[in-house]
């Protein structure tokens, strides 16, 4: 039988982690780092499994690992789920406080006015301050049974915290599940990257990803939840909504930070305006603001309709989906090179804002979706995200829909468009393209790269404008009276950056290569061909099969180097940089005893704070060992700053080594 010393030991590691748990998902402020958390988990993990018996379904291990169900079966809602009532206009939220104030014979009303999350509701049932049930609305009566999906999210305690108020008996409580705006930008930018389609919208990833059978694979995803209402209570009373959501915090819930208490519906109309304003910033799609008779009371004298209370109404923000026609698709080129189609429309205003263009993606997108040149479509715009078409509404056509052909060659300077293997977009690999040009110079000069002090992004835009330079090569050429012409450009500001240029003559290969710009070549890449080849010719000639027998070297990156090296112009650019003086040096070979990560695999995952994620794969590189960017059995070493995700929870499940940069900068030194 365990000990007591041992039992109170779990008990302990448990309250410390639920609590910083709590800091951290629902207060965004943590107390310690994710390495001495990660500790404390390790810690913790390693006792339970010594003693399985003392394990409890509320001790964070036990967030994912139920096994994949065949099925969800049905819960039954105590006190139904109700939907609300919509309005558009001011007019009709003052028509809805007017009917409000005769039926309860009151001069003024006391409302609580909320952001409407556009996710997916689900309620939480709590017996004794633990967390048992959680389902899907359904219907509002019925919902489907998704507890270990729910488990899986961070931001919902397993356990109530009681530190002020006493826990009910039974809580159930509803709210809001949500992906996170930026989350789901990232998540399509490499489903896209990867040829699968993108995913509509960030609301219908949170109700996919609820409804996945295998609980790991919700637990990949970074879903979040804000708890706004409630359903039935055992064991204590509530007054009204407002008290309830301070309440709410109080047990450990995370609660929107936007909630007012508004007396009047002119102060209501007021802080819905401000949160609209809010909208395209918040890191959370809404889709308007909900306005509710704060005093429970109240509300139970107003009473209810049939399917809506008469006490709430949603107030609707403007759609974020429209639908107009296609008169052109047009091939733009990014300033990387990539050719993306783009939707010529008919102008309609989407969410506030009236557009006519909208990204197609690529050309798998195109083919996806069956788009054409005459179609109507549905178009959405989020918060500050590119308009993109949706849907295509094939009952519309006629047709005269005409298909759009991918261009075979660069619509700004004329050069071969190319498809790397595994890719879904087509590039220009033309490094002197007018079109991306500018960012192509800012690469080329950052500090990483050649390492040209001072030439900032106005400066090189007024270059390339005025024709200065119409390729990285043309810097090495530049005159000190031809800068001193350009706009607030003094003549010691010219003499610094010509200063600056000559400085940069001299460069070691691995940096050399990096600013060429070469598709899938970072920092890291860079060293790798540079320590391989040796030299920039023995680069040149390398053939795609050649590259692919070097570690860490895939078929993309092999592509892309074979493809950049056999474009003339970018040949062309390389010999006119080494005629202006530019010098590359190969790279001195580490000393024996300087090797001290040899063999070891490195993992870097959240905010780096005290130096840059390509410094740190430098210093890993440097020492002889090797940087990578997803965790396995073999990475030795995840070192996790703020804000580390998913690849920390594989360390964790892999039990990997994580440690802080403090940490890991004591083992450089």
């Amino acid at each position: 039988m365990p000990s007591t010393s041992l039992h109170t030991e779990i008990l302990k590691l448990r309250e410390q982690l639920n609590h910083h748990s709590y800091r951290y998902y629902v207060l965004d402020d943590p107390e310690i780092t994710d390495a001495e958390y990660d500790r404390l988990f390790r810690k913790l993990q390693a006792l339970e499994e010594k003693n399985p018996e003392l394990i409890t379904p509320d001790s964070p291990t036990q967030r994912v690992g139920a096994a994949p169900l065949e099925e969800f079966e049905t819960v039954t809602h105590t006190l139904p789920m109700v939907s609300l009532d919509n309005a558009f206009d001011d007019g009709e939220v003052r028509d809805f406080d007017q009917r409000l104030r005769k039926l309860l014979e009151l001069d003024e009303i006391e409302y609580t006015v909320e952001p409407k999350l556009d996710g997916t509701a689900v309620e939480l049932v709590y017996e004794n301050g633990f967390f048992t049930v959680g389902s899907t609305r359904g219907d509002g009566y019925t919902g489907e049974n998704i507890t270990q999906n729910l488990r899986t999210i961070k931001s919902i305690p397993l356990r109530l915290r009681n530190d002020k108020t006493p826990i009910p008996a039974r809580l159930e409580v509803r709210g809001e599940v949500f992906y996170p705006v930026a989350a789901f930008r990232k998540l399509n930018e490499q489903r896209l990257k990867a040829g699968e389609p993108a995913f509509i919208n960030p609301r219908n990833s949170a109700s996919g990803s609820l409804r996945q059978l295998d609980p790991k694979l919700t637990a990949e995803r970074p879903l979040d939840m804000f708890v706004y209402g409630l359903g039935q209570v055992v064991g204590y009373e509530f007054k009204s909504q407002w008290e309830a959501l301070q309440t709410f915090k109080q047990w450990g819930f995370k609660v929107n930070p936007l909630p007012k208490l508004c007396r009047g519906v002119e102060e209501v109309l007021q802080h819905y305006r401000h949160i609209g304003q809010l909208r395209p910033s918040l890191p959370y799609e809404i889709d308007g603001s909900v306005i509710k008779v704060n005093s429970f009371e109240q509300q139970r004298a107003a009473g209810m309709r049939t399917r809506s209370p008469r006490w709430a109404v949603a107030y609707k923000y403007e759609a974020q989906q429209e639908s107009t026609q296609i008169l052109d698709i047009q091939a733009q080129v990014g300033r990387t090179g990539t050719i993306t189609p783009v939707a010529i429309m008919q102008p309609i205003k989407v969410g506030g804002v009236t557009v006519s263009r909208a990204t197609l993606h690529n050309e798998d997108e195109i083919e996806r979706l069956g788009v054409k040149i005459g179609d109507w479509v549905i178009i959405q715009r989020a918060g500050d995200v590119i308009p993109e078409v949706v849907k295509v509404i094939e009952a519309k056509r006629n047709g005269k829909e005409k298909k759009f052909r991918f261009p075979k060659k660069c619509p700004v300077c004329g050069e071969p468009v190319v498809r790397l293997e595994g890719e879904v977009a087509h590039r220009c690999q033309n490094i002197d393209c007018p079109a991306q040009l500018k960012e192509g110079i800012r690469h080329f000069a950052s500090k990483l790269a050649m390492n040209i002090d001072g030439l900032g992004e106005k400066l090189i835009e007024q270059m390339v404008d005025k024709e200065l330079v119409k390729s990285y090569a043309d810097l090495y050429f530049l005159k000190q009276a031809k800068l001193i012409a350009l706009e607030r450009m003094a003549e010691k500001s010219a003499q610094n950056i010509i200063a600056a240029i000559d400085k940069s003559r001299t460069v070691t290969l691995d940096r050399f290569i990096y600013a060429l710009g070469i598709r899938h070549v970072g920092e890291h890449m860079s060293r790798v061909l540079a320590k391989e080849f040796g030299s920039l010719e023995n680069l040149q000639k390398a053939e795609a099969e050649r590259l692919q027998q070097i570690h860490e070297v895939g078929p993309q990156v092999a592509e892309s180097v074979s493809s950049f090296f056999k474009e003339k112009k970018n040949l062309a650019t390389i010999q006119k940089l080494l005629k202006g003086g530019v010098q590359i040096r190969e790279l001195a070979k580490p000393k024996a005893a300087e090797q001290k990560f040899a063999g070891q695999i490195f993992v870097f995952t959240g905010t780096l704070e005290k130096f840059t994620r390509d410094e740190a794969e430098r210093m890993v590189d440097e020492r002889g060992g090797r940087a990578s960017g997803s965790v396995s059995k073999k990475t030795n070493y995840v070192v996790a700053g703020p804000g580390a995700g998913s690849k920390l929870d594989k360390a964790r499940e892999l039990g990997v080594a994580v440690i802080s940069e403090e940490e890991f900068l004591q083992m450089v030194k």
